[in-house]
């Protein structure tokens, strides 16, 4: 793949990552539509560590805050302080996501080069966020948070490393589900990602070092990852003020209408 390929994704992927829209899945198809070549999960993962760069320049307080919380509750073995329940909650959120991307690494690899399955899956997070939006109550605060609304929302984390299952929102789906504010379930599904997606991204990039990518080098991908960590962190900026305005429902439409059009084309 040539660096222009690589930095059109790269914002592909910063435009879309705090979406709930599904960056991977938006990825795969931007590479069947150009008619590009499939570089992998490598590629993606090393564009969602560009993304992962903007949560920690956007959320740099909020984990200063919850490590410090977090050591206190070792250190006096309490769980007292709201801030450390988080901290350890987003621990236990998770565990799922990485025992899933561990087990079935190989299958969901396979996803990647695969445009009618993130078409399909579009389909799904139209109708989660549909279902979320419908039946939601939108009343806790994220203080709130138990273990049980961790696992949970991290098992709809863990489910959406298929691409075209949204990882935003899936997590901001089910937080709406559990009864969670609009902004405190968006919050928590953008702190979630942060673990999820470092030591994904870690794990590619020795994977990377050990064995270079045949189709994108090494500074190509790197080219890619700074675009996607700009192009994220003018995202993240904007999204909770839009989610808590206007809801999910414009895009349940979106994702219901790029998965239905591909599908057509490649069914058709």
């Amino acid at each position: 793949m040539t660096w222009f390929q690589v930095l059109l994704l790269g914002i592909v992927q910063g435009a879309t990552e705090f979406l709930p829209v599904s960056s991977s899945g938006h990825l795969v198809l931007a590479r069947y539509w150009l008619g590009w070549p499939d570089p992998g999960i490598a590629l993606d993962t090393v564009l969602h560590v560009g993304t992962l760069l903007a949560l920690l320049v956007y959320f740099w307080r909020d984990l200063l805050t919850l490590a410090q919380a977090a050591w206190l509750s070792l250190r006096h073995r309490s769980l007292e302080d709201p801030q450390a329940r988080l901290a350890w909650a987003l621990v236990l959120g998770t565990i799922p996501g990485v025992l899933l991307g561990v087990i079935f690494e190989d299958t969901i690899e396979a996803l990647f080069g695969a445009p009618q399955a993130a078409a399909g899956f579009l389909l799904v997070t139209a109708l989660l966020l549909t279902f979320s939006e419908r039946f939601g109550s939108q009343g806790r605060a994220l203080e709130s948070l138990t273990w049980r609304d961790a696992i949970l929302i991290g098992l709809a984390q863990a489910l959406a490393i298929a691409p075209g299952i949204s990882r935003s929102g899936a997590t901001i789906a089910v937080g709406l589900l559990l009864g969670f504010r609009r902004n405190d379930a968006a919050r928590f599904s953008f702190l979630l990602a942060i673990p999820i997606v470092g030591g994904g991204g870690a794990y590619q990039i020795l994977k990377l070092l050990i064995t270079p990518s045949p189709i994108v080098s090494l500074s190509t991908m790197g080219l890619g990852l700074l675009a996607a960590a700009f192009t994220g962190y003018a995202a993240v900026t904007s999204l909770l003020a839009f989610v808590r305005q206007r809801g999910l429902y414009p895009f349940a439409i979106y994702c219901a209408t790029v998965g239905l059009v591909t599908l057509a084309v490649i069914l058709l």
